[in-house]
Protein backbone atom coordinates (compact mmCIF):
# COMPACT_ATOMS: atom_id res chain seq x y z
CA UNK A 1 0.00 0.00 0.00
CA UNK A 2 1.25 3.28 -0.61
CA UNK A 3 3.14 5.54 2.41
CA UNK A 4 0.04 7.97 2.38
CA UNK A 5 -2.56 5.39 3.15
CA UNK A 6 -1.36 3.75 6.43
CA UNK A 7 -3.61 6.07 8.57
CA UNK A 8 -6.32 5.08 6.70
CA UNK A 9 -5.51 1.47 7.00
CA UNK A 10 -4.70 1.85 10.95
CA UNK A 11 -8.03 3.85 11.59
CA UNK A 12 -9.99 1.03 9.82
CA UNK A 13 -7.94 -1.57 11.51
CA UNK A 14 -9.22 -0.38 14.74
CA UNK A 15 -13.00 -0.27 13.71
CA UNK A 16 -12.74 -3.61 12.21
CA UNK A 17 -14.40 -6.63 13.52
CA UNK A 18 -11.95 -8.92 15.46
CA UNK A 19 -12.25 -12.96 15.61
CA UNK A 20 -10.81 -12.81 19.13
CA UNK A 21 -12.26 -12.02 22.52
CA UNK A 22 -9.58 -12.71 24.79
CA UNK A 23 -6.12 -13.39 22.78
CA UNK A 24 -4.19 -13.58 25.91
CA UNK A 25 -5.78 -16.93 26.28
CA UNK A 26 -3.46 -18.55 23.10
CA UNK A 27 0.02 -16.71 24.79
CA UNK A 28 2.95 -18.89 26.75
CA UNK A 29 2.49 -16.50 30.12
CA UNK A 30 -1.21 -17.63 30.20
CA UNK A 31 -2.17 -19.41 33.08
CA UNK A 32 -5.85 -21.44 32.93
CA UNK A 33 -7.83 -21.60 36.10
CA UNK A 34 -8.15 -25.54 35.25
CA UNK A 35 -5.20 -27.52 33.52
CA UNK A 36 -6.29 -30.97 31.79
CA UNK A 37 -4.69 -34.35 31.40
CA UNK A 38 -1.97 -33.14 33.78
CA UNK A 39 -3.68 -34.05 37.19
CA UNK A 40 -0.81 -36.94 38.57
CA UNK A 41 1.75 -34.49 37.90
CA UNK A 42 -0.27 -31.12 39.67
CA UNK A 43 -0.49 -34.06 42.66
CA UNK A 44 3.15 -34.63 42.69
CA UNK A 45 4.73 -32.12 42.57
CA UNK A 46 2.53 -30.37 44.98
CA UNK A 47 2.67 -33.46 47.87
CA UNK A 48 7.16 -32.59 47.32
CA UNK A 49 6.53 -28.60 47.77
CA UNK A 50 3.50 -28.54 50.48
CA UNK A 51 6.25 -28.82 53.20
CA UNK A 52 6.71 -25.36 52.47
CA UNK A 53 3.26 -24.11 53.98
CA UNK A 54 4.46 -25.98 57.23
CA UNK A 55 8.16 -23.80 57.03
CA UNK A 56 9.88 -27.12 56.26
CA UNK A 57 12.41 -27.31 53.49
CA UNK A 58 11.17 -29.86 50.58
CA UNK A 59 13.46 -31.92 48.61
CA UNK A 60 14.69 -30.02 45.40
CA UNK A 61 12.32 -31.02 42.60
CA UNK A 62 13.51 -31.41 38.92
CA UNK A 63 10.64 -31.52 36.28
CA UNK A 64 11.37 -33.34 32.93
CA UNK A 65 9.61 -33.39 29.42
CA UNK A 66 9.57 -32.41 26.01
CA UNK A 67 8.94 -29.19 25.24
CA UNK A 68 4.88 -27.82 25.36
CA UNK A 69 4.35 -31.13 27.83
CA UNK A 70 3.18 -28.59 30.51
CA UNK A 71 6.20 -28.44 33.13
CA UNK A 72 6.16 -24.63 33.36
CA UNK A 73 2.47 -24.25 33.21
CA UNK A 74 1.97 -26.89 36.08
CA UNK A 75 4.97 -25.20 37.80
CA UNK A 76 2.95 -21.36 37.95
CA UNK A 77 -0.39 -23.24 38.95
CA UNK A 78 0.98 -25.08 41.78
CA UNK A 79 3.09 -22.78 43.08
CA UNK A 80 0.08 -19.57 42.34
CA UNK A 81 -2.69 -21.99 44.94
CA UNK A 82 0.36 -22.21 47.12
CA UNK A 83 1.08 -18.31 47.85
CA UNK A 84 -2.85 -18.05 47.74
CA UNK A 85 -2.81 -20.88 51.37
CA UNK A 86 0.53 -18.87 52.49
CA UNK A 87 -1.14 -15.03 52.33
CA UNK A 88 -4.05 -16.51 54.35
CA UNK A 89 -1.81 -18.20 56.66
CA UNK A 90 0.77 -15.29 57.05
CA UNK A 91 3.70 -18.05 55.99
CA UNK A 92 6.77 -16.36 54.57
CA UNK A 93 7.01 -18.07 51.34
CA UNK A 94 8.80 -16.37 48.36
CA UNK A 95 9.05 -17.66 44.99
CA UNK A 96 10.95 -16.43 42.20
CA UNK A 97 10.92 -17.31 38.40
CA UNK A 98 13.92 -17.32 36.09
CA UNK A 99 14.16 -18.19 32.61
CA UNK A 100 17.59 -19.95 31.97
CA UNK A 101 17.32 -19.19 28.14
CA UNK A 102 17.29 -15.44 28.55
CA UNK A 103 21.24 -14.41 28.29
CA UNK A 104 21.33 -11.09 30.77
CA UNK A 105 19.68 -13.67 33.29
CA UNK A 106 21.39 -16.79 33.36
CA UNK A 107 24.82 -16.79 31.39
CA UNK A 108 27.18 -16.50 34.14
CA UNK A 109 26.80 -17.61 38.08
CA UNK A 110 27.34 -13.67 39.17
CA UNK A 111 24.43 -12.72 36.92
CA UNK A 112 22.13 -15.48 38.28
CA UNK A 113 22.49 -14.51 41.92
CA UNK A 114 22.19 -10.71 40.90
CA UNK A 115 19.40 -11.01 39.69
CA UNK A 116 17.92 -13.33 42.32
CA UNK A 117 19.30 -10.28 44.64
CA UNK A 118 17.19 -7.78 42.23
CA UNK A 119 14.21 -10.45 43.00
CA UNK A 120 14.21 -10.11 46.81
CA UNK A 121 14.28 -5.90 46.21
CA UNK A 122 17.55 -4.95 46.34
CA UNK A 123 20.17 -3.65 43.73
CA UNK A 124 23.57 -4.85 43.12
CA UNK A 125 25.94 -3.78 39.82
CA UNK A 126 25.29 -6.18 36.78
CA UNK A 127 28.95 -6.69 36.66
CA UNK A 128 32.12 -5.47 38.72
CA UNK A 129 31.80 -6.93 42.43
CA UNK A 130 33.47 -10.37 42.98
CA UNK A 131 30.84 -13.32 43.09
CA UNK A 132 32.20 -14.12 46.62
CA UNK A 133 30.97 -10.44 47.78
CA UNK A 134 27.29 -11.08 45.35
CA UNK A 135 26.84 -14.37 47.39
CA UNK A 136 27.05 -12.47 50.91
CA UNK A 137 24.92 -10.20 49.79
CA UNK A 138 22.33 -13.07 49.02
CA UNK A 139 22.56 -14.51 51.78
CA UNK A 140 22.39 -11.12 54.09
CA UNK A 141 19.06 -10.57 52.21
CA UNK A 142 18.02 -14.08 53.04
CA UNK A 143 19.14 -13.99 57.11
CA UNK A 144 17.47 -10.57 57.50
CA UNK A 145 14.28 -11.49 55.67
CA UNK A 146 13.04 -14.80 57.05
CA UNK A 147 11.61 -16.91 54.34
CA UNK A 148 10.71 -20.36 52.79
CA UNK A 149 12.69 -19.48 49.55
CA UNK A 150 11.60 -21.73 46.24
CA UNK A 151 13.51 -20.69 42.85
CA UNK A 152 12.25 -22.06 39.68
CA UNK A 153 14.79 -22.21 37.03
CA UNK A 154 13.26 -23.18 33.84
CA UNK A 155 15.74 -24.46 30.95
CA UNK A 156 17.84 -25.33 33.88
CA UNK A 157 20.00 -27.15 31.06
CA UNK A 158 21.05 -24.15 29.68
CA UNK A 159 22.21 -22.39 32.80
CA UNK A 160 24.62 -25.67 33.54
CA UNK A 161 25.73 -25.26 30.00
CA UNK A 162 26.61 -21.68 29.92
CA UNK A 163 27.76 -21.31 33.57
CA UNK A 164 28.75 -24.56 34.99
CA UNK A 165 27.16 -26.81 37.50
CA UNK A 166 29.12 -25.39 40.71
CA UNK A 167 26.13 -22.68 40.74
CA UNK A 168 23.86 -25.57 41.81
CA UNK A 169 26.14 -26.71 44.37
CA UNK A 170 26.57 -23.10 45.76
CA UNK A 171 23.12 -22.26 46.19
CA UNK A 172 22.44 -26.01 47.70
CA UNK A 173 25.36 -25.44 50.01
CA UNK A 174 23.93 -21.93 51.36
CA UNK A 175 21.46 -23.99 53.39
CA UNK A 176 24.03 -25.22 55.90
CA UNK A 177 24.70 -21.55 56.87
CA UNK A 178 21.51 -20.04 56.97
CA UNK A 179 19.68 -19.86 60.30
CA UNK A 180 16.52 -17.74 59.62
CA UNK A 181 15.39 -19.33 55.70
CA UNK A 182 16.27 -22.18 53.48
CA UNK A 183 16.56 -22.08 49.94
CA UNK A 184 15.04 -24.84 47.25
CA UNK A 185 15.76 -25.14 43.85
CA UNK A 186 13.06 -26.33 41.07
CA UNK A 187 14.76 -27.39 37.79
CA UNK A 188 12.86 -27.75 34.83
CA UNK A 189 14.12 -29.40 31.29
CA UNK A 190 13.69 -30.35 28.22
CA UNK A 191 16.12 -32.77 28.11
CA UNK A 192 15.91 -35.96 30.08
CA UNK A 193 19.25 -36.71 30.51
CA UNK A 194 21.25 -33.21 31.34
CA UNK A 195 21.86 -34.65 34.68
CA UNK A 196 23.68 -37.32 33.48
CA UNK A 197 26.86 -34.94 32.59
CA UNK A 198 26.17 -33.10 36.07
CA UNK A 199 29.16 -33.72 38.64
CA UNK A 200 28.80 -36.13 41.16
CA UNK A 201 29.09 -34.08 43.68
CA UNK A 202 26.72 -31.72 42.77
CA UNK A 203 24.15 -34.27 42.15
CA UNK A 204 24.60 -35.91 46.04
CA UNK A 205 24.36 -32.35 47.40
CA UNK A 206 21.27 -31.60 45.55
CA UNK A 207 18.59 -34.59 46.81
CA UNK A 208 16.27 -33.92 44.37
CA UNK A 209 12.91 -36.10 43.42
CA UNK A 210 11.83 -36.12 39.85
CA UNK A 211 8.45 -35.58 37.78
CA UNK A 212 8.65 -36.65 34.75
CA UNK A 213 6.49 -35.04 32.01
CA UNK A 214 5.42 -37.14 29.15
CA UNK A 215 3.90 -36.16 25.62
CA UNK A 216 0.25 -35.07 25.20
CA UNK A 217 -1.64 -37.06 22.73
CA UNK A 218 -3.47 -36.15 19.75
CA UNK A 219 -7.02 -36.51 21.98
CA UNK A 220 -5.59 -34.74 24.70
CA UNK A 221 -4.48 -31.59 23.29
CA UNK A 222 -8.08 -31.20 21.05
CA UNK A 223 -9.31 -31.08 24.98
CA UNK A 224 -6.82 -28.61 25.93
CA UNK A 225 -7.49 -26.46 22.48
CA UNK A 226 -11.50 -26.62 22.81
CA UNK A 227 -10.88 -24.73 26.53
CA UNK A 228 -8.87 -22.08 25.17
CA UNK A 229 -10.79 -21.81 21.93
CA UNK A 230 -13.83 -20.68 24.04
CA UNK A 231 -12.25 -17.96 26.44
CA UNK A 232 -9.78 -16.81 23.37
CA UNK A 233 -12.67 -16.66 19.88
CA UNK A 234 -15.35 -15.54 19.62
CA UNK A 235 -18.40 -17.88 19.27
CA UNK A 236 -18.93 -20.14 15.66
CA UNK A 237 -15.30 -18.53 14.64
CA UNK A 238 -13.62 -21.48 14.35
CA UNK A 239 -15.13 -24.05 11.59
CA UNK A 240 -15.44 -27.69 12.08
CA UNK A 241 -11.90 -29.95 11.74
CA UNK A 242 -9.43 -27.08 12.26
CA UNK A 243 -9.22 -28.55 16.16
CA UNK A 244 -8.45 -32.01 15.19
CA UNK A 245 -6.13 -30.98 12.47
CA UNK A 246 -4.62 -28.74 14.40
CA UNK A 247 -4.26 -31.22 17.07
CA UNK A 248 -2.89 -34.24 14.46
CA UNK A 249 0.08 -31.98 13.76
CA UNK A 250 1.00 -31.01 17.23
CA UNK A 251 0.63 -35.08 18.38
CA UNK A 252 3.24 -35.66 15.32
CA UNK A 253 5.53 -32.65 16.80
CA UNK A 254 6.21 -35.06 20.29
CA UNK A 255 3.19 -33.80 21.94
CA UNK A 256 3.16 -29.93 21.63
CA UNK A 257 0.58 -28.55 23.09
CA UNK A 258 2.66 -24.86 23.65
CA UNK A 259 2.73 -25.11 19.32
CA UNK A 260 -0.91 -26.23 18.99
CA UNK A 261 -1.77 -23.31 20.91
CA UNK A 262 0.92 -20.99 18.75
CA UNK A 263 -0.49 -22.83 15.25
CA UNK A 264 -3.81 -21.80 16.43
CA UNK A 265 -3.64 -18.10 17.28
CA UNK A 266 -1.71 -17.58 14.27
CA UNK A 267 -4.32 -19.02 12.01
CA UNK A 268 -6.86 -16.69 13.84
CA UNK A 269 -4.68 -13.73 12.97
CA UNK A 270 -4.26 -14.87 9.28
CA UNK A 271 -7.82 -15.45 8.95
CA UNK A 272 -8.31 -11.86 10.27
CA UNK A 273 -5.88 -10.30 7.71
CA UNK A 274 -8.10 -11.47 5.26
CA UNK A 275 -11.45 -9.76 6.41
CA UNK A 276 -12.74 -13.23 7.26
CA UNK A 277 -15.80 -14.19 10.05
CA UNK A 278 -13.81 -17.78 10.47
CA UNK A 279 -10.95 -19.24 11.06
CA UNK A 280 -10.70 -22.83 8.31
CA UNK A 281 -8.49 -25.12 7.59
CA UNK A 282 -6.88 -23.05 4.91
CA UNK A 283 -5.83 -20.62 7.40
CA UNK A 284 -4.40 -23.24 9.59
CA UNK A 285 -2.29 -24.39 7.02
CA UNK A 286 -1.01 -21.49 6.32
CA UNK A 287 -0.09 -20.67 9.77
CA UNK A 288 1.24 -24.37 10.38
CA UNK A 289 3.65 -23.57 7.04
CA UNK A 290 4.89 -20.08 8.37
CA UNK A 291 5.40 -21.34 11.95
CA UNK A 292 7.51 -24.23 10.72
CA UNK A 293 9.48 -22.13 8.74
CA UNK A 294 10.19 -19.55 10.70
CA UNK A 295 11.31 -22.20 13.62
CA UNK A 296 13.20 -24.33 12.03
CA UNK A 297 15.06 -21.52 10.48
CA UNK A 298 15.73 -19.85 13.23
CA UNK A 299 16.55 -22.72 15.33
CA UNK A 300 19.34 -24.10 12.62
CA UNK A 301 20.50 -20.49 12.67
CA UNK A 302 21.90 -20.28 16.32
CA UNK A 303 23.56 -23.84 15.94
CA UNK A 304 27.45 -24.50 16.23
CA UNK A 305 29.47 -24.95 13.53
CA UNK A 306 29.36 -29.03 14.41
CA UNK A 307 25.69 -29.48 14.81
CA UNK A 308 25.49 -27.24 11.30
CA UNK A 309 27.62 -29.66 9.62
CA UNK A 310 26.07 -33.05 11.77
CA UNK A 311 22.92 -31.31 9.82
CA UNK A 312 23.99 -30.67 6.91
CA UNK A 313 25.16 -34.78 6.59
CA UNK A 314 21.63 -35.66 7.47
CA UNK A 315 19.90 -33.54 4.76
CA UNK A 316 22.36 -34.77 2.03
CA UNK A 317 22.04 -38.32 2.71
CA UNK A 318 18.13 -38.01 3.35
CA UNK A 319 18.12 -36.14 -0.26
CA UNK A 320 19.39 -39.25 -1.78
CA UNK A 321 17.91 -41.80 0.34
CA UNK A 322 14.71 -40.42 1.19
CA UNK A 323 14.25 -42.99 4.37
CA UNK A 324 15.29 -43.00 7.58
CA UNK A 325 19.10 -42.67 8.28
CA UNK A 326 21.61 -44.74 10.92
CA UNK A 327 24.13 -42.85 13.17
CA UNK A 328 27.11 -44.76 11.49
CA UNK A 329 26.34 -43.59 8.38
CA UNK A 330 26.00 -39.90 9.40
CA UNK A 331 29.33 -40.49 11.33
CA UNK A 332 30.98 -41.56 8.17
CA UNK A 333 29.90 -38.08 6.44
CA UNK A 334 30.48 -35.97 9.08
CA UNK A 335 34.41 -37.19 9.18
CA UNK A 336 34.59 -36.49 5.49
CA UNK A 337 32.95 -33.04 5.59
CA UNK A 338 35.17 -32.04 8.65
CA UNK A 339 37.98 -31.93 6.58
CA UNK A 340 36.41 -29.81 3.76
CA UNK A 341 35.23 -27.60 5.98
CA UNK A 342 38.38 -27.13 8.51
CA UNK A 343 36.79 -28.23 11.34
CA UNK A 344 38.42 -30.74 13.79
CA UNK A 345 36.25 -33.97 13.85
CA UNK A 346 34.45 -34.56 17.51
CA UNK A 347 33.83 -38.12 18.76
CA UNK A 348 30.86 -40.52 17.33
CA UNK A 349 29.63 -40.19 21.64
CA UNK A 350 29.67 -35.98 20.86
CA UNK A 351 27.96 -36.43 17.26
CA UNK A 352 24.99 -38.57 19.14
CA UNK A 353 24.46 -35.90 21.90
CA UNK A 354 24.69 -33.22 19.09
CA UNK A 355 21.84 -35.42 17.36
CA UNK A 356 19.87 -35.71 20.75
CA UNK A 357 19.79 -31.78 21.23
CA UNK A 358 19.11 -31.66 17.25
CA UNK A 359 15.61 -33.84 18.10
CA UNK A 360 15.04 -32.10 21.08
CA UNK A 361 14.61 -28.98 19.15
CA UNK A 362 12.38 -30.80 16.89
CA UNK A 363 14.71 -30.30 13.67
CA UNK A 364 15.15 -34.35 13.36
CA UNK A 365 13.86 -37.02 14.82
CA UNK A 366 15.31 -40.23 16.78
CA UNK A 367 14.29 -43.52 17.11
CA UNK A 368 16.65 -46.10 19.19
CA UNK A 369 16.17 -49.73 17.20
CA UNK A 370 17.54 -52.86 18.70
CA UNK A 371 19.38 -54.65 16.53
CA UNK A 372 19.10 -58.16 18.79
CA UNK A 373 22.22 -59.66 19.24
CA UNK A 374 24.19 -56.37 17.40
CA UNK A 375 23.46 -54.01 19.73
CA UNK A 376 21.41 -50.81 19.46
CA UNK A 377 21.07 -48.29 17.07
CA UNK A 378 19.51 -44.85 16.27
CA UNK A 379 17.44 -44.34 13.09
CA UNK A 380 17.34 -40.43 12.22
CA UNK A 381 14.37 -38.69 9.85
CA UNK A 382 13.72 -35.18 9.26
CA UNK A 383 11.29 -33.58 11.13
CA UNK A 384 10.28 -30.51 8.69
CA UNK A 385 8.52 -31.26 5.56
CA UNK A 386 10.31 -32.11 2.44
CA UNK A 387 9.36 -29.29 1.15
CA UNK A 388 11.82 -27.07 2.64
CA UNK A 389 15.06 -28.97 2.58
CA UNK A 390 16.40 -27.40 -0.48
CA UNK A 391 16.29 -23.91 1.78
CA UNK A 392 17.53 -26.14 4.34
CA UNK A 393 20.66 -27.01 2.62
CA UNK A 394 21.29 -23.37 1.12
CA UNK A 395 20.99 -22.29 4.37
CA UNK A 396 23.40 -24.72 5.73
CA UNK A 397 26.07 -24.38 2.67
CA UNK A 398 25.38 -20.46 3.77
CA UNK A 399 26.24 -20.86 7.31
CA UNK A 400 29.05 -23.41 7.04
CA UNK A 401 30.78 -21.58 3.93
CA UNK A 402 30.58 -24.45 1.33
Amino acid sequence: MANNNLVGFFKDYLTEDTLFQNKKALSTSYTPQEISHRDKEIDQVAGILAPLLKYDKPSNLFMYGKTGTGKTLVMKYVTQQILKVAEEKKTAIQIIYLNCKLKRIADTEYRLIAQLIREMGKEVPPTGLPTDEVYNIFYKILENNPCMLLIVLDEIDQLIKKAGDEIIYNLTRINSDLKESQITIVGISNSLVFTDGIDPRVKSSLNEEEVVFPPYNALQIQDILKERCTTAFKKDVIKEGVIEKCAAYAAREHGDARRAIELLRVAGEVAERKKKKVVDITDLDEAEEKIEKDRVIDVIKTQPKQSQAALYCIVEIFEVKRKKIHTGEIYEKYKNICGNLNLRPLTQRRISDILAELDMFGIINSQVISKGRYGRTKEISLAFSTSMLTKIKKLLQQELGI
